[in-house]
């Protein structure tokens, strides 16, 4: 696993390069919640029943940007990863195999696709395909994954903290 550093979010950019950043802030601080752990602690669960555990939340995030920048934003046949409609939350559900080093390799090569498909496109341009019979723009896109790895790092922090104590990041 790589340990990175994470940038700070400028506090004057402009619209579009303060949501990248916001973005890309959270998706770094996932990774450093990880950071340091073995695959047994990064499979460690919350409390049971709950099946939440580091390794399934970047599983559960590379789902996250498939869905929302390969399949909505650009429209590409990008079947599920972790989970099917026998099993939606497939992606907590962890197997002996699974491992946090395949895990990190497919969340960041959904990261840098995702970096890919919205390169192109303003703040405004709408999806190619609709999700719950609607159309989105990337604004709200960038919008909805800031919000969505803001709430799985506030469960990140108490299953690391649960893991060996460690607060913080």
């Amino acid at each position: 696993m790589t340990t990175r550093e994470r940038t700070g979010v400028s506090t004057v950019a402009g619209e579009r390069e303060m949501l990248e950043g916001w973005l890309d802030f959270h998706r770094e601080t996932l990774a450093l919640k990880c950071a340091g752990l073995g695959d047994e602690q990064l499979r460690e669960t919350s409390v049971p029943p709950s099946g939440l555990s580091l390794l399934g939340l970047v599983r559960h995030m590379a789902e996250v940007e498939r869905i929302w920048f390969r399949r909505v934003l650009e429209g590409e046949a990008a079947p599920p990863l972790y989970f099917s409609e026998e099993d939606p939350d497939g992606e907590f559900h962890l197997g002996p195999a699974d491992t946090f080093e395949a895990a990190e390799t497919v969340w960041r090569a959904e990261i840098g696709r995702a970096r890919e498909l919205a390169a192109s496109r303003s703040l405004d341009d709408t999806s190619n395909e609709e999700r719950h019979g609607k159309r989105f723009s990337l604004r709200w896109i960038y919008v909805h994954m800031i919000e969505e790895y803001a709430r799985h790092n506030g469960h990140a922090d108490l299953l690391r903290e649960r893991i060996d104590g460690t607060t913080g990041a």
